[in-house]
This record gives C-alpha cells, sequence and structure tokens, in this order.
C-alpha cells in the first residue's frame, strides 16, 4: 500500500471532518506538523477539539486555527505564549480541559495501547480531579484518568521509510510518538522518505504499523518560539 502523498491537502483529504478529535505533536514549536496544520486551516474544518501540549503562539503552529476560529476545545497541559488562546479561553470563547503534563502523554500513549483509564496521583486534591473517581492503594489516593483515541493524529518526524516506520529528530520526538500511537488514522509529515528496508530496526522509534499517511516537507520553517543568544562579550 502506496503511504505517500503529494501535498499535505491532500493527505487531509476524504480524513478530516467537523467536530473531530485530533492529536498533534510537538512540544512549543519543536516539532510541529507546520504544512499538514495550514492545510488543516484551509481545509475549513471546523468544531474541532484539538489534544495537544500546547496550542503554538500568536499565528503560528495551531495559533493559526485559533484565529480562524476552527478549534473549539483544546486539551492542554501548557497555556502560555497565546494571547489569543487566553483571550479565547477568558472570554468563554474556547473550551479548556486543562491536563498535567504526564497525565497528557499518558492518556495518549494508554490510548494508543487499548487501555481505557488508569489511576495516578497526579491532581489528587485539586480542580484536575474533580468529578473524577478516586481510589486508595497502598494508602495513597489516586485519581482515575481516561485515556485519549482521536479521530486523527497529525505528527512531524525527521525520517519515514515507505512503509511508514519514524525516526523523529532528538527532543522534536516528544509527544509526536504519542499522538501517533492514538490516532485512528495518523498522518505524518517527514523532512526525508527513504527506502524501506534503509533505516536500521534499532534506529525506528514508531513503527509503521501506526502511520497511514505521510507528507514530504523538506524545508519546514522550524520557527523558533523566543531566542535566546549569549551576550557577545
Amino acid at each position: 500500500m502506496n503511504k505517500i502523498y503529494p501535498s499535505a491537502a491532500a493527505a487531509l483529504q476524504g480524513v478530516v471532518k467537523d467536530g473531530q478529535m485530533l492529536a498533534v505533536g510537538g512540544f512549543g514549536l519543536c516539532g510541529i506538523p507546520e504544512a499538514l496544520i495550514e492545510a488543516l486551516r484551509d481545509s475549513g474544518v471546523k468544531n474541532l477539539t484539538a489534544i495537544s501540549n500546547n496550542a503554538g503562539v500568536d499565528g503560528f503552529g495551531l495559533g493559526k486555527l485559533l484565529d480562524t476560529r476552527q478549534i473549539k476545545k483544546m486539551i492542554s497541559s501548557y497555556v502560555g505564549e497565546n494571547k489569543e488562546f487566553e483571550r479565547q479561553y477568558l472570554a468563554g470563547e474556547l473550551e479548556l480541559e486543562f491536563t498535567p503534563q504526564g497525565t497528557l502523554a499518558e492518556k495518549l500513549r494508554a490510548g494508543g495501547a487499548g487501555i481505557p483509564a488508569f489511576f495516578t496521583k497526579t491532581g489528587v486534591g485539586t480542580l484536575v480531579a474533580e468529578g473524577k473517581e478516586l481510589r486508595e492503594f497502598n494508602g495513597e489516593t489516586y485519581v482515575m484518568e481516561r485515556s485519549l483515541v482521536a479521530d486523527v493524529a497529525l505528527v512531524k518526524a525527521d525520517v519515514a521509510d515507505r512503509s511508514g516506520n519514524l525516526r523523529f529528530n532528538l527532543t522534536a520526538r516528544n509527544f509526536n510518538p504519542a499522538a501517533a500511537m492514538s490516532g485512528k488514522v495518523c498522518i505524518v509529515e517527514v523532512e526525508r522518505i527513504v527506502a524501506t528496508g534503509e533505516l536500521a530496526p534499532d534506529d525506528i522509534h514508531l513503527p509503521g504499523i501506526y502511520v497511514h499517511r505521510i507528507v514530504h516537507n523538506p524545508n519546514p520553517e522550524k520557527r523558533i518560539e523566543k531566542r535566546t543568544l549569549r551576550d557577545g562579550k
């Protein structure tokens, strides 16, 4: 089966629809699927629930979808760096399911592994635990968290072979593998495509069984959120 599509728009065609839940890889602006996010914006789909550690920055990354009001709800861990996110949330225009970062990662991983729920100590005694089942194990209280299974996962990798096996680049791996696993359909944006078998088995970070469509984007912008330079002295 050919997994390679000629463009991000073509890869999204017939897959994304109004009202879907999407898992999007990335941490800040590191490892985000830039081309796929732009194509998603241009598709015009709306009323989306986006699972992502954060929502990019104003005008870039998922911030582009906030600008066009295509996202109705965010399931996120960090919500700073984005004034439009803040404005919409405080105005009651955007729903937010605030989730501790480790819990968010595990909710995605568990969803991809077929685990419907798990218990964690994180969030016990806070707003995060309100309305959720609490249970005691070995004298400690834990809160039950349900896993996340997305309709579509949009992820970014460094290299893919033609079978969809992926290798990520250093910290750009971040939430991408977990997001990919959680999606019923996974679309990946990569900088390089190689022949099947060219990646050594030990170099594969995510097996191709999780990947359904591949888009080649050899020159992503890779914008930096905050450029910090050392004093020349």
